[in-house]
């Protein structure tokens, strides 16, 4: 018999997760205006010298780090001390914030009107909010919210007002300065602004990097950046970029502070702005450039209704903790801390696997919505975060989802189809119908199914690993347990880029699996075989639906490469196409792979 003794994980169903308030319920039944006028006095660093942008400014310029990257591009390019410090202070220019709490209350007014009109309410855990205010006195701390739109940066700021918390400093694209009077308002609301892409200017990158530790080292704000880099447009979380993270985290492996504190941030939308948008960008459209216009444009968006917002501030994580017994801080001191080096291997690996964790710890406290009712028993299950209003019956539950979801589904004779228009809406009353092309309704047709595909991607994290496992059952040859993890390992190798998960943990990820789905009753693990119960196939068969997607367009690109290489070519026969391998070429490419290319059962794909 199958016994839970083996796996040492923790159910995630124990897992304690806070209340929530809505903070929009007191902004419609006060003053707007004297809530963007009220006092306000947040608590600081307990270590912090008061000081406006400008001396933040000259303490950046002035700093040896800087001081000596100047010195030594003045004597490798020839150029005077005085013109490479004029750039470098150019630079900073640029980039830097500038701060200003009128702008700040002018956001807050604002903000309250936009959102009391998009949102039918915005739930935060204030447990949340108590541990950051604790945290931001004692320690410099990071927020890293998860990005899902344009919106995230502003309803961070927005929050922290509320709260009376220290505003944050935000990373911001290049992108928003270019933006005309609303570009210099983000400013003066905290952001600074950064490139993309730095393509090895040593300057720019000193500048940067020595602008943010700054700020870290005296406790100046609490300073916010995307862990994923870039906002997500199929709602799954990215891999992390770890550059911002390197440089966050420092200040504390160079024993400049004693320590710093990351709080993981999860913002979860019952309907995302830019679920359009998105679809159309997945389909090669390309992205608008942000423009004050553009965004008095799409002013029509007030009219709509977006639901429900979620944020979850999670528990600080301590970087001295995380560091304990991963890195040995003693290398930092055998040079002067001013010249810049490389990290070490054990230095890059641990911020990478600092940064998945913290990406896992925001999908794990990111809130399913009643979109998802599909889900609503088996999710619970496998420890889903899922806001359904039990109090509500559920009849209502779904015709409130669907409505809210009108521009993706239509209810008809109590089936619920894909809302793919038939022809354009008239442009003014008493106007025809103007028909769509079978280009514009294919268009339109995609751009929903991707639109529904995003949603479905919100509860991807919940059954991932079970996912992967149920598919490796699938192709394992035999049920014997170190072929199911050989298979399951294949698996997760292949998709390492696709989601997050750590490395190196192969193992706990395939014990996690196993428990869930022992858990559940769909396994039977054994000392040497993983087995299916005989009520298991249905759950089974959900799970690896859940990942055929991504197996489907990892198998199809896969074989256009082959095709495009030579290893295989196409024979087209009397009734459907079969394929030729090229063995030799095949060989050669495993080869060149290191090889990597699966020796189990093989995936049947439908091409």
């Amino acid at each position: 018999m199958a016994s839970n003794a083996g796996y040492s994980h923790r159910d995630p169903m124990l897992k304690k997760r806070d209340d929530f308030e809505d903070i929009l319920e007191e902004r419609r039944t006060s003053s707007d205006l004297r809530y963007a006028l009220r006092c306000y006095t947040p608590a600081l660093y307990k270590g912090v010298t008061p000081c406006h942008s400008g001396l933040l400014k000259s303490m950046v310029l002035q700093s040896d780090q800087l001081t000596y990257v100047i010195r030594q591009i003045s004597k490798e390019t020839g150029k005077a001390t005085a013109d490479v410090q004029e750039e470098a202070s150019a630079i900073l220019e640029e980039m830097a914030h500038s701060l200003q709490l009128n702008t700040v209350r002018f956001f807050a007014f604002s903000l309250c009107k936009v959102f009391k009109t998009l949102f039918k309410s915005i739930c935060v855990n204030e447990e949340g909010i108590q541990r950051l205010q604790q945290a931001i006195q004692e320690h410099p701390v990071v927020l890293l919210p998860s990005h899902r739109s344009y919106m995230d940066f502003l309803l961070m700021s927005y929050l922290l007002f509320t709260y009376d918390l220290s505003l944050p400093v935000i990373a911001a694209g290049m992108d928003f300065m270019g933006m005309k009077v609303i570009g210099e308002m983000l400013r003066m609301s905290g952001a600074f602004f950064i490139r993309r892409s730095f393509g090895g200017d040593q300057l720019y990158w000193t500048v940067f990097s020595e602008y943010v530790r700054t700020m870290l080292k005296i406790g100046y704000a609490p300073v916010e950046f995307f862990l994923e880099g870039t906002r997500s447009r199929t709602a799954k979380s990215l891999t992390p970029k770890l550059g911002l993270l390197n440089i966050a985290m420092d200040p504390f492996l160079k024993g400049e502070v004693y320590d710093v504190h990351v709080v993981p941030v999860s913002i979860s939308y019952e309907r995302i702005l830019e679920e359009t948008l998105y679809a159309r960008e997945l389909l090669g459209i390309p992205k608008p450039k942000e423009s004050t216009s553009g965004l008095f444009k799409a002013r029509k968006v007030l009219s709509e209704d977006y639901g429900s917002i979620h944020v979850y501030f999670g528990q600080p994580v301590s970087v001295r903790s995380l560091a304990e017994g991963r890195v040995n801080r003693r290398q930092f001191n055998l040079l002067p801390r001013h010249i810049p080096t490389r990290p070490g291997e054990d230095v890059q690996s641990f911020v990478s696997d600092s940064a998945y964790k913290l990406v896992r710890l925001q999908e794990e406290n990111m809130v399913l919505k009643p979109w998802a009712l599909w889900l609503r028993d088996v999710s619970r299950q496998y420890g889903a975060f899922l806001h359904w209003p039990d109090h509500i019956p559920p009849s209502e539950v779904v015709s409130s989802s669907l409505s809210l979801h009108g521009g993706l589904v239509r209810l008809c004779e109590g089936r619920v189809h894909l809302a793919v228009e038939q022809a354009a809406g008239p442009s003014s009353p008493g106007e025809a119908l103007s028909p769509v092309t079978p280009e514009e309704e294919l268009l339109n047709r995609a751009v929903v199914l991707l639109s529904c595909a995003s949603y479905r991607n919100q509860a991807l994290h919940v059954f991932l690993r079970p996912a992967l496992l149920a598919s490796a059952l699938h192709t394992a040859a035999s049920t014997q347990k170190h072929e199911v993890f050989n298979s399951f390992s294949f698996l997760r190798n292949i998709f390492s880029n696709e989601f997050i998960l750590c490395p190196g943990a192969t193992v706990q990820d395939f014990e996690e699996a196993c428990f869930l789905l022992v858990k559940t009753g769909v396994l039977q693990v054994t000392q040497h075989e993983v087995l299916v119960t005989e009520s298991g196939h249905r759950t089974l068969s959900f799970l690896t639906n859940m990942l055929d997607p991504f197996l489907q367009g990892y198998q199809k690109n896969s074989l256009a490469a082959l095709l495009r290489l030579g290893a295989v070519q196409k024979i087209k026969g009397a009734d459907q196409e079969t394929l030729k391998v090229d063995k030799v070429m095949v060989n050669s490419l495993e080869d060149t792979l290191g090889g990597k290319l699966p020796t189990q059962k093989a995936v049947a794909a439908r091409l």
